[in-house]
């Protein structure tokens, strides 16, 4: 997430066109967010595009609050709406803190980071995959 209150560095570009007002753009925004592997904590940054047409006002008949468009408030716009959709669509769904991170043990809990490559839990069979150790599968020559 973007923590709240966090400094974002926006470039914008304010076009008038014959509808309204296009705004094109890019932030660099901070993320704070944990590990989906360990669940470490960790910080990172984000850039982003954006492109949103505020237009003067709605068409006869048109809803206004619709949510598809947005317009502009007198001399007022929001860019927030195309900003945080954009940085939704970006965020990474499952964040690491390193690309080979190994995560948590599955029986234990423990960081494999921190244990090492010796951790292990003296050869516990999961009890679904037990009936596979009765089978032999040693080869007899005839």
């Amino acid at each position: 997430m973007v923590p709240a209150g966090a400094d974002v560095a926006l470039d914008l570009r304010f076009a008038a066109v014959s509808e309204g007002v296009l705004v094109t753009g890019s932030a660099v925004a901070p993320l704070t967010g944990e590990c989906a592997r360990c669940l470490d904590p960790l910080t990172d940054s984000l850039e982003v595009s954006f492109q949103e047409l505020y237009r003067y006002l709605p068409d006869p008949g048109e809803d206004e609050d619709d949510g598809e468009e947005r317009f502009l408030d007198g001399d007022f716009l929001d860019l927030e709406p195309a900003f945080r959709d954009a940085v939704v669509l970006a965020l990474p769904l499952s964040p690491l803190c390193r690309e080979d991170c190994p995560g948590l043990c599955a029986e234990c809990g423990a960081k494999l980071a921190d244990a090492g490559p010796d951790h292990g839990h003296g050869g516990k069979v999961d009890p679904r995959w037990g009936a596979l150790a009765k089978l032999d599968l040693t080869e007899t020559s005839e």
